[in-house]
């Protein structure tokens, strides 16, 4: 056999494409050559199969073999191509299925020793074999747990080169090996952070189950030790659980971040960078291969910015466009990757640098114009996507010390939420929302859902003395809805409506 076929899968972002892998041998001057636009690191690819295949007891060709990544225009980056590569290379040699092989999708990394090695990415790889029509994919040993999450589709895990080609019809010996171990799969602890413990805040924790119920961004401006922290890691508890697709697409965006995943785990994500991130660090990048940033790990779940401020006002507006999208675009020169990136935004800042402007009884030593600056590090079209606008104050001595204890637990704010989402769901059934969040103000401003005149009549006098622009317009119209599943009433009223104003911008109806 001159020439062996078999595939690949290229990533870009979570999008995968199948890559033909083609090996030709020719009667030019010997040698290894890769074509089909790889990086470094797959340049690199023919000196680990060289060596891998010899330390497997197979043989390649000593003439000139060229391989392939076809196609050619689509760039290629990283070590999953090697066990592709080394069994086109062996197969030249006419000692492999050709037909085994070219139905059969090859994804891992090799060891010098001829050992099967994890990569990052298995799974929305494997996701995209699936969709191409394969049914068999050879991945690394220490990937099969992650590949085995795709429905449907047949994963064998290798452990050596030589096992490979074994399946492919080499008759060769397989010796026992260990595996390559993958690092091991980090879940969130189950963290004993109940609402329960909140002393003091009921308006704060109402907010907040506001929030959950409807899938609307937050924030939180108060003093230091008013709870804002306290809050904002007990809502992912209050949250529903990811459905079984959220939940494949969460350990997706894993896979690529590198994360070892050997279970779909229903907990949403919650990711809190430190006031400290870049913009790369929140929205993703690279030079050469697209990684996901904070906001892309923090889908379908919570992005958590504790000392909003404190962050640079270019990475804070750097949230914009895909706050308003759910997804986020990374274009470099040569290449573009789009990643899901619907994720809930809490945020927490103190009025000013000291933390005391506006307290009762506290001296705040910050000079009017740093108080100024400071609060314009969030700026106005990153407050205008915000739904709810909380302040939250410290809580009084006495109610500290009283072995009172909330009324509403973890798992009570869970319930309600749960039930107003599903009056949510079966509203927008025949729509592609599931979130009042989500919904068109469009939606929401005209037709059979829109408010009579005397419910609105107060939204309508705030947006006429430019209090609410139309945007902060159709997010109070989002709350208000969100307010009325939460009231289990039909559709909002007066009090939703003046309560959702109130949440939004502190208004009074």
């Amino acid at each position: 056999m001159k020439t062996a076929r078999t595939w690949a899968v290229a990533l870009t972002g979570v999008d995968g494409h199948l890559v033909e892998i083609e090996a030709d041998v020719s009667n030019q001057t010997p040698g290894f050559k890769i074509v089909g636009l790889p990086d470094k690191a797959l340049g690199e690819a023919a000196q680990r199969v060289h060596n891998a295949v010899t330390n497997a007891e197979l043989e390649l060709t000593r003439r000139r073999l060229t391989v392939n990544l076809s196609p050619a225009s689509l760039p290629k980056h990283g070590s999953g191509f090697d066990l592709g590569i080394a069994i086109s290379a062996v197969a030249t040699g006419g000692v492999l299925d050709a037909a085994s092989i070219a139905r059969t999708v090859h994804i891992g990394e090799l060891g010098l020793d001829g050992r099967v090695r994890p990569v990052p990415g298995v799974l929305p790889a494997v996701f995209a074999a699936a969709r191409a029509g394969f049914e068999r994919v050879i991945v690394p040993h220490a990937n099969a747990a992650e590949a085995g999450l795709v429905p449907g589709m047949q994963v064998r895990a290798a452990t050596t080169l030589a096992e490979v080609a074994m399946w492919h019809g080499a008759d060769i010996a397989v010796s026992d090996v260990e595996p390559v171990a993958a690092a091991a799969a980090t879940r969130p602890e189950a963290e004993s952070l109940d609402l329960a413990d909140v002393v003091g805040q009921e308006e704060a924790v109402e907010a907040l189950i506001v929030a959950a119920a409807g899938g609307h961004h937050l924030l939180m401006s108060g003093p230091p030790g008013a709870g804002k922290t306290m809050l904002a890691r007990r809502l992912p508890g209050i949250l529903p659980p990811l459905t079984e697709d959220a939940a494949l697409e969460v350990a997706a965006i894993r896979s690529l971040s590198g994360a070892a995943v050997d279970v779909l785990d229903d907990l949403p994500p919650l990711e809190a960078p430190h006031h400290s991130a870049s913009v790369a660090a929140l929205v993703g990048g690279g030079s050469r291969a697209a990684r996901p940033g904070a906001i892309v790990r923090a889908h379908r779940g919570i992005l958590f910015l504790d000392e909003a401020a404190e962050f640079s006002r270019v990475a804070l507006d750097a949230l914009r466009q895909p706050l308003e999208s759910g997804s986020i675009e990374i274009d470099r020169a040569g290449f573009r990757a789009r990643f899901p990136a619907r994720f809930q935004l809490a945020l927490a800042t103190n009025p000013c640098p000291c933390g005391n402007y506006g307290v009762r009884g506290a001296e705040c030593i910050c000079p009017p114009i740093a108080i100024r600056r400071y609060s314009a590090r969030l700026s106005g079209p990153l407050r205008d996507r915000i739904d709810i606008d909380l302040q939250v104050a410290r809580v009084a001595a006495s109610r500290a010390t009283s072995p009172e204890r909330s009324g509403i637990t973890t798992a009570d704010a869970r319930d309600r939420v749960q039930k107003a989402r599903a009056r949510a769901v079966a509203r927008w059934a025949d729509t592609p929302w599931t979130l009042n969040a989500e919904v068109a103000g469009s939606h929401l401003r005209q037709g059979s859902l829109r408010l009579p005149l005397e419910v609105r009549a107060p939204l309508d006098r705030a947006l006429e003395r430019g209090l609410l622009t139309l945007r902060g317009y159709d997010r109070v119209l989002r709350l208000a809805w969100t307010m009325a599943d939460l009231a289990g009433v039909e559709r909002p009223g007066s009090d939703e409506l003046g309560r959702a104003l109130f949440l939004k911008k502190g208004l009074i109806s």
